[in-house]
């Protein structure tokens, strides 16, 4: 496996059967289970550890994030990888002054309490893509809106690749994985799969409803965020949405999960699971 840092050193691999898998690094096993998915599918794995400035908000944890490549990369090599792609700020955003922009889909949710994340997410997506020029790219479902914005991206731009979303990979807790569950206190990863708990008790609680609609989904919604903060979580959202438009859900028609966001202590976790595909 090779490391890679430059735009000009990508035109140089064979473009045949290319998969990308895009992450920021301090990698675990939900990042290696995209390695692998795209091990199984493409003649060619490009992973991309990239710690993306413009997704970040005023007072996060951009210059806190883990940057951790020699690790990463011994790991991504361990399940098949063939290149590492780490560019510098430099050679990604050098006197750029254009970004990406998607209406509707990035209004709620992670959208309302981060305003400038998906802009961030969609333009670095979108200039990795162009510069890899993959036939596929992978993606985690545990950031489901993100998989929203960047399909709908590819759809509007006409980007020539195939996604695919890889599931989330969990603790036996339960506990989605993140690279965000290293700032949990002992404490607090003892709480922690709470959140996973309560997603399941909530979705039991709404296919147990004799009509699914808004007024009888909220009294569900609210109850389940009462108990969550009852364990010491502050959350920001919890509810029920139609994917992929990522609109609050009032149809029983297409694809319905909860999402859910919460802080435990300092930490903020994000997880979601779906309630039915009708």
């Amino acid at each position: 496996m090779k490391i890679i840092h430059s735009i000009k050193e990508l035109k140089v691999i064979p473009n045949v059967n290319i998969g990308l898998v895009p992450t920021m690094g301090a990698l675990h096993e939900g990042h290696l289970d995209l390695v692998r998915e795209a091990r199984t599918l493409c003649d060619t794995v490009i992973v991309s550890i990239f710690v993306n400035p413009t997704q970040f908000g005023p007072g996060e944890d951009y210059n806190k994030y883990p940057r951790t490549l020699e690790k990463d990369a011994e790991l991504v090599a361990s399940v098949g990888a063939d290149y590492v792609f780490a560019p510098t700020v430099d050679e990604m955003y050098s006197n750029s002054k254009t970004s990406v922009h998607i209406s509707e889909l990035t209004s709620l949710y992670e959208g309302a309490f981060r305003p400038t994340h998906f802009d961030g997410v969609a333009t670095i997506v979108l200039k990795l893509l162009n510069c890899v020029q993959p036939q596929r790219a992978f993606f985690g479902r545990k950031d489901l809106q993100q998989c929203a914005v960047v399909e709908q991206m590819v759809t509007d731009l006409n980007v020539p690749v195939d996604l695919v979303f890889v599931e989330t990979r969990r603790e036996t807790t339960g506990l989605a994985l993140s690279s965000r569950n290293a700032y949990l206190s002992p404490e607090e990863r003892h709480t922690a799969p709470e959140l996973y708990r309560v997603l399941n008790k909530t979705r039991l609680a709404i296919l147990g409803l004799s009509e699914v609609k808004r007024a009888t989904i909220n009294p569900v919604l609210t109850n389940s965020i009462e108990e969550l903060a009852s364990v010491g979580f502050a959350v920001d959202y919890l509810d029920i949405v139609s994917f992929p438009a990522m609109q609050p859900l009032d149809t029983e028609n297409g694809q319905a999960f909860l999402v859910v966001a919460a802080k435990l202590g300092k930490t903020r976790l994000i997880d979601n699971i779906q309630v039915f595909a009708r």
